[in-house]
């Protein structure tokens, strides 16, 4: 099938992982899959940085504002609610009102949990008109849907780690000098964490020389509270054995580069958690909080998959440090035994990576479902 109209619907939730998964889904059904995608985001001039200037087209994408006021026309093929957000009423009667209705998928959230294994694909009828919703989810089986990977990603990766002069250019791209080859590179993309302030003191006094990239995000507040100074772009900071260099906004590209370059990742919510996988190192995940630590049961069903394979030991001090990190308790004890396990935890990061990428990934899993209801 060629030249088929997919609609993604977006609402902006939690900085840019919400926009940032649909963003890639969108450009990977475009250059993969033969899609016209128009992207319906509600909150796009935040996000300009993220979904690049609106002057330069992506080929076989269109990114549009959303705006109650202005109800896009309902005639694409197949349309896609991101992470179960409402679509206008006005769009889904006139859905029901085609001679053939479209296609429409509700792209859950990623959880590792046992049970999105029997709800993926679950239909959902609507209660008044004539169309049934089906629930995509997301996930590390292939009992679910997958997770967000481009054709020759990790071939990409590889051949990126192989070339000096695009290192380079990665370093100068984010404004910094490159670190020093004998430093332990760490990036660290999180929300608040009342853990930061002793970690970042462990680092600065630890044995090894630490090289932190930070990301522009909510997590130099905190940083800037250890500090007693104000980050500043293009301007590193020492702290004894730790040196901390803020990184400018970059594209989704850029970013997975950066996750390349480094030995263990701090990724937080899902789209940089997901894209930490491919890394193929080590990664400790700040799993975005839900009402009653609903969150830390998700992130247990992860560990729980993830943990697979290793000594128990190495298994208890991986899971020690995601859940100190997610949840409090003594986070020097904690980093000191992950950085003791760190040459085992890295092969089984690359063993990982490795498993996964042998699965059919998100969109693919998406394209294949929608001609099969197509049809």
């Amino acid at each position: 099938m060629s030249a088929w109209r997919w609609d993604i619907f977006c609402t902006v939730i939690d900085n840019y992982g919400d926009i940032g998964v649909c963003w890639r889904l969108a450009r990977q059904l475009a250059s993969e899959h033969d899609a016209d995608v128009r992207l319906w985001v509600d909150d796009l001039a935040s996000h300009s940085r993220l979904l690049g200037d609106g002057d330069v087209p992506v080929s076989g994408v269109q990114v549009h504002h959303w705006r109650q006021e202005a109800t896009p026309d309902a005639s694409a093929d197949v349309v896609v609610a991101g992470f179960g957000c409402r679509l206008p009423e006005s769009y889904v009667a006139a859905m029901a009102a085609r001679p053939r209705a479209p296609v429409w998928i509700n792209l859950e959230y990623l959880s590792a949990e046992a049970w999105v294994e029997g709800c993926h694909l679950l239909p959902s009828p609507h209660p008044r008109l004539p169309l049934t919703e089906h629930f995509y989810y997301p996930g590390f089986t292939q009992q679910t849907g997958g997770l967000l990977r481009e054709a020759r990603l990790i071939e990409a990766r590889d051949a990126f780690r192989r070339d000096s002069a695009a290192q380079a250019a990665l370093w100068q791209c984010l404004g910094v000098d490159a670190p020093s080859p004998d430093s332990l590179r760490i990036s660290l993309f999180a929300y608040e964490n009342p853990a930061l302030p002793d970690l970042l003191q462990a680092w600065s006094v630890g044995g090894n020389e630490i090289w932190c990239g930070v990301p522009e995000g909510r997590v130099w507040k905190s940083v800037e509270a250890w500090l007693g100074a104000p980050l500043s772009l293009g301007r590193s900071e020492s702290r004894g054995r730790l040196v901390l260099a803020p990184l400018r906004f970059v594209d989704q590209a850029r970013y997975d580069q950066l996750l390349w370059s480094c030995d263990v990742n701090f990724v937080r919510g899902e789209d940089s958690f997901v894209r930490a996988q491919w890394a193929g190192r080590p990664l400790v995940w700040h799993i975005y909080p839900q009402d009653e630590a609903a969150h830390l049961v998700k992130l247990d069903a992860f560990l729980a998959r993830q943990v697979a394979g290793l000594a128990e030991r190495d298994a208890e001090v991986l899971r020690q440090m995601q859940r100190v990190w997610n949840a409090g308790g003594a986070i020097v004890p904690a980093w000191a035994d992950f950085m003791e396990a760190l040459p085992r935890l890295r092969e089984h990061a690359e063993a990982w990576c490795r498993d996964l990428s042998a699965q059919r990934d998100l969109a693919a899993g998406l394209a294949q479902f929608a001609k099969i209801k197509l049809k």
